[in-house]
């Protein structure tokens, strides 16, 4: 007589060396000057994961590239970026996390698909950048900073990406879940590039509008005119060979920061 056994699958755990880790995740859209700014000026970060062609020039921990590596080896169909990306995949020691391994590309690894659906309970993922958020999701990372992440641009209606719904849905599982994230201010990713008087629609039509208020205890909502704006006169700053613009007291300015200072992610 012959016994069938139940098999019990255990589910593969995340990493724990990611867990309460700060990541930026670096695309290419324009807001990536941001994170050339944050870096030169001190800003940590305990990995960077680059996406796709950013491998090529940003110093990573992490590449995302869910294309398969044929892609880039045996067509032009990724236009200016096919050279540069069919050289890193070749040389390039990993991880990249893809789709499927290509023995002519060393660093490649399998996206832990299984596992991040079965975690995340959820399967909408039409991109590279939603695939890279759910992979922090996964891991349970304790800070997402997204940088040249934009999708869209102002004063330029003829171009978009498609996949910023899918990203923004993942950052919203993110936030659910206690990670905290923080978008360039420069990237229309969350509207973050969206005045705080025009974020609310419906509100922005008003005369006195809701403002946003985001601080450490959390977001609140307060009428313009409540708020005491103070407009202060900013002197034009040279830095210079000396560092004069170091004796000059006045550059503290807006809100008491440092005018010279990097723009940094706004957090949600």
């Amino acid at each position: 007589m012959q016994f069938s056994r139940s098999v019990f699958l255990v589910p593969v755990l995340p990493p724990k060396s990611l867990r309460g880790k700060s990541v930026a995740i670096v695309g290419m859209g324009k807001s990536w000057f941001d994170y050339n700014m944050a870096k030169s000026h001190g800003v940590h970060f305990d990995e960077v994961w680059a996406i796709n062609g950013v491998g090529t020039v940003v110093y990573h921990d992490r590449v995302f590239m869910m294309d398969p590596a044929s892609r880039f080896l045996e067509t032009d169909d990724a236009g200016g970026q096919t050279k540069g990306m069919a050289k890193m995949l070749q040389e390039h020691k990993g991880p990249i996390y893809t789709c499927e391994l290509d023995e002519r590309c060393p660093g490649l690894v399998e996206y832990p698909l299984k596992e991040v659906i079965e975690y995340s309970n959820c399967h909408y993922l039409n991109n590279t950048i939603a695939y890279a958020v759910a992979f922090a999701y996964w891991n349970e990372v304790a800070n997402i900073k997204m940088f040249g992440i934009d999708f869209s641009y102002k004063g330029n209606l003829h171009f978009a990406e498609a996949g910023r719904g899918c990203v923004e849905f993942w950052l919203s599982k993110c936030i659910s879940s206690g990670i905290e994230v923080e978008v360039a201010h420069s990237s229309s990713l969350l509207d973050t590039d969206v005045s705080s008087e025009q974020k609310l629609y419906g509100y922005h039509r008003l005369k006195n509008p809701y403002i946003i208020l985001a601080g450490e205890d959390g977001i609140k909502l307060e009428r313009i005119n409540n708020l005491d704006i103070v407009e202060k006169n900013q002197e034009p700053v040279l830095v210079d060979r000396t560092d004069s613009h170091l004796e000059n007291e006045n550059i503290k300015s807006i809100g008491g920061d440092d005018i010279l200072r990097p723009v940094e992610p706004k957090k949600w």
